[in-house]
């Protein structure tokens, strides 16, 4: 994705929220080059001079881009995480917003392969699930342990260690992370 597409999407993000927080029209869709107009999921976040303040995701392979950074956009600002404390229309202005285009999952045959800063990953066990994005690991200085382990227990409420049991999922995928704040889009 160039950084024109990048921009357009943030922006996009934004005004979404913009008009959902007052209540007005939500904004046509940017028009998608049809190599990036489908994806495998994104998540947007927000943060507040670098207070995390909202984080909603989805998976879904072959879903439209535009569509789902929009419903996404719209699920950050009431975050059950912050639920006594929502985003408001005020609060807006001081919210820098990023992007996560996920790829593809794929379920790994040894969840230590995985790379830290490169691969996110979504935990399952019955029906338990928790995801850390591949950011998480590099902005926390985890090991792949620490956040193998730190994704069962404070996301998919399992025990620290079920990543280690085969009958425990761990898929791990990529993402294309872009923001508002920093002047090269990572990914």
């Amino acid at each position: 994705m160039d950084q024109t597409q990048r921009k357009e999407l943030l922006a996009f993000a934004r005004a979404t929220m913009a008009a959902h927080l007052s209540g007005r029209s939500l904004p046509a869709a940017p028009k998608l080059e049809p190599a990036i107009s489908k994806c495998s999921g994104a998540f947007v976040t927000l943060h507040n001079r670098g207070r995390l303040r909202g984080c909603i995701g989805r998976f879904a392979d072959g879903v439209e881009l535009a569509g789902t950074i929009r419903e996404m956009a719209m699920s950050a600002l009431s975050d059950s995480r912050f639920l006594g404390e929502p985003v408001t229309a005020a609060e807006l202005p001081e919210l820098d917003i990023e992007i996560s285009v996920l790829s593809p999952m794929k379920r790994a045959a040894d969840p230590l392969s995985l790379e830290l800063g490169v691969h996110g990953v979504l935990i399952r066990r019955g029906v338990r699930s928790g995801c850390f994005l591949p950011q998480v690991a590099a902005e926390q200085r985890w090991t792949k342990e620490q956040f193998l382990s730190y994704c069962c227990a404070h996301k998919a409420g399992l025990t620290p260690d079920a990543w280690k049991d085969p009958n425990t999922e761990v898929h791990l995928f990529t993402a294309e992370v872009f923001g508002e704040k920093e002047p090269q889009a990572r990914g």
